[in-house]
Order: C-alpha cells, then sequence, then structure tokens
C-alpha cells in the first residue's frame, strides 16, 4: 500500500488531477496484466492448465491492485460521501446482499482450496471444468455426465460463488483421465446361458483395455494414495442382474481413459451383438434339427 501511496505522490504535480490519474492508474494496471498474460502464454507451455491457472490469478490480483488505487485516490471524496449517507447504509447492504455473499464466496472458494482452475467439479445439478473465476462468479464449461459421454456439451454455464456457499461442491478433477464407467447389456433370460455371455462380455472388456492396463493400474494406485480409498478395479468386471421386466442384465464395468469411454462401450456393445446373433442362429438351427427328428 504504500508503494502506492508514493506512485500517487509522484502523479500529484500533474495537476493534481484525480481523474486523470484514475485514468492513468487503470491503463497502467490492464497494460501490466496484459504484458504478463502475454508473458505467461508464451513460457508456460509444459502443463495443459497451469497457464490458465496463472492467467485467473494474475487477472484477480490486478483487478484487486486496480480497485484499491482507486480507493486511495478518491479517499477523502469517499469519507466525506461515507459520512453524508450513514443512513443509507443499511439500504446499501441489503441492495449489494448478492454481490457481497459472491465476494465471501470467492473467499471460501480461495481459502478452502475446493477446486482450482482446470479441475472438473459438481456443483447442484451442473458438471463443469473450471475456465475461470473471479470474485463474483466462476465460469464453468459444461461436461456431460448425464449419459456419460464425458464430452464438452457446448454450453458455458456462469455460476454466481454464493452458490458454493449454500451448496455442495464436487471435485471430479480425477474423472479427467480416468473413469470407471459401467454400462448395461439387457438380455432374454431364455435366449442365453448367462454364464457363457458374461464370460464372452469379460472377454471382450479385457481384451479392449489390455493396451492401457498398466497405466490404468498405475493411475488407479495413485488416486487410492492420494484419497486413502480402494476402487473398483482397474481390472474389468461384470455382474449378471435382473430388473422389474423380468430381463436380464450384464453391468460391464471398465477402468480406462474418460475420453475412450464412449468407444469401449461401443466396441463391447458391438462385439457381444455379435455373440448373442450368432447364439441366436445356433439355437434356431438346432430347434429347426429337432423339429426335423420329430416329425421323422
Amino acid at each position: 500500500m504504500s508503494e502506492i501511496k508514493e506512485i500517487l505522490a509522484a502523479l500529484a504535480p500533474f495537476g493534481g488531477n484525480k481523474i486523470i490519474i484514475s485514468v492513468l492508474l487503470i491503463v497502467v494496471g490492464l497494460l501490466l496484466r496484459w504484458l504478463l498474460v502475454r508473458l505467461i502464454r508464451r513460457y508456460l507451455t509444459e502443463e495443459e492448465t497451469l497457464p490458465k491457472r496463472w492467467i485467473n490469478t494474475v487477472t484477480n490480483i490486478t483487478s484487486l491492485l486496480i480497485l484499491a488505487g482507486l480507493v486511495l485516490v478518491w479517499l477523502s471524496e469517499l469519507r466525506f460521501i461515507a459520512l453524508s449517507v450513514a443512513a443509507f447504509v443499511v439500504a446499501l447492504v441489503v441492495a449489494t446482499r448478492e454481490q457481497i455473499q459472491c465476494f465471501l464466496g470467492a473467499l471460501y472458494i480461495a481459502s478452502s482450496r475446493a477446486f482450482s482452475v482446470g479441475d472438473w467439479i459438481k456443483i447442484g445439478g451442473h458438471y463443469g471444468e473450471v475456465v475461470s473465476s473471479d470474485w463474483l462468479s466462476t465460469t464453468l464449461l459444461e461436461v456431460d455426465m448425464e449419459t456419460m459421454s464425458y464430452g464438452y456439451t457446448g454450453r458455458t454455464l456462469i455460476l454466481p460463488n454464493n452458490q458454493f456457499i449454500a451448496g455442495t461442491v464436487q471435485n471430479l478433477n480425477f474423472m479427467r483421465r480416468y473413469v470407471a464407467h459401467s454400462f448395461q447389456i439387457i438380455l432374454e433370460p431364455k435366449e442365453l446361458n448367462l454364464k457363457e455371455a458374461k464370460h464372452q462380455a469379460l472377454s471382450s472388456a479385457q481384451h479392449y483395455c489390455s493396451p492401457f492396463k498398466s497405466v490404468a493400474e498405475r493411475y488407479s494406485t495413485l488416486i487410492e494414495k492420494r484419497l486413502g480409498i480402494t476402487l473398483t478395479g482397474p481390472d474389468p468386471s461384470v455382474r449378471i442382474l435382473t430388473n422389474s421386466g423380468a430381463k436380464s442384465l450384464l453391468v460391464v464395468t471398465i477402468f480406462c481413459p474418460t475420453q475412450k469411454a464412449v468407444e469401449l462401450e461401443q466396441q463391447i456393445t458391438e462385439d457381444f451383438m455379435d455373440y448373442y446373433y450368432q447364439q441366436l442362429q445356433k439355437n434356431r438351427k438346432n430347434q429347426d434339427s429337432t423339429a426335423r427328428v420329430e416329425k421323422e
């Protein structure tokens, strides 16, 4: 703060015009921000989310410094105004209650470190990747978790920071690279031997997951150490269940790269449907042969 006062004192000879000083302060602050962002984008290229985090931090700090400088420039006028409008302070607080709550929400996010730029989070019914966060709001790129495609929907969500105080925040950052993806295959219980069908689905899942098995094991171990929990997998698994419609279900769970989850699901399902079709054809031929024998 003392450095800012010295700068303002140096600018006083220029006529003491506070409007000019304010404009210069804003221009210098924005120029400094532009230069820092340019340097960050040029030199911090090793990690995907690191430049975004630094840019977000630089933006927030420069905005705060500009605001603090303007307050110091207009301190005497603000003091006079504060004394003049003391009767309206309560009304002002009520009118800006939402903004105050958003500011407190920003302080909560910064102090709790619930997430940072680049993380996947869930807040309320919204899923998304954090792309920026300021004193009033947080911007997310929406991620499709409802259908488990794990892709960006193309929609941008701007959430007021007060939601992070009133609601529960789930950090889904570990799902950005690998995810325990589950899907169902519905069968008629009379058409297939479920034990053989389970074995076929499991073999297919193991085949498609084998190229990244060692990486999945290391990543699973890393998550378990950091979170202190035991994850499902990383080996594929298949369960046999039934539903209320008297159908049989094969629930396949694979621990795989998030971006490949839908592709692997389709490959495993297609292989199983080929097997399903072959078994149906085989059963029909056996039934036809049995019928001919009975006629003879």
